[in-house]
């Protein structure tokens, strides 16, 4: 039996600590695969080691939503805005800001 997504991208984080590529991969995996917990865990992890890591704000937002968890996805995507604008990324920063409006409505 060949190793599954799951334990690939399990084994290139541990090969490749300090890229948060891996890590990225693997929570977005845990997401389309609905195991909605275990994607927040890994969208958090990444988000404590690579806070400038903007992709993640939105999957990770977006994750907390589809499980109900409305008020902790609002602070992520308004930190995930503060991120992007301090890296000058505003395609992201307006990303953001579409799913927070989207959120409060």
């Amino acid at each position: 039996m060949s190793p599954s997504k799951l334990d690939k991208l399990r084994s290139l984080i541990e090969r490749n600590p300090q890229d948060p590529f891996p890590l990225y991969g693997l929570a977005m995996e845990l997401k389309r695969l609905e195991q909605d917990e275990d994607a927040i865990q890994a969208f958090s992890d990444l988000v404590e080691r690579f806070p400038d890591y903007t992709a993640t704000y939105y999957h990770y937002g977006s994750t907390l939503i589809r499980a109900g968890r409305e008020s902790e996805a609002e602070a992520v995507l308004q930190r995930g805005m503060d991120v992007a604008q301090s890296n000058g990324d505003s395609h992201a920063r307006d990303e953001l800001a579409m799913a927070l409006e989207d959120l409060r409505d």
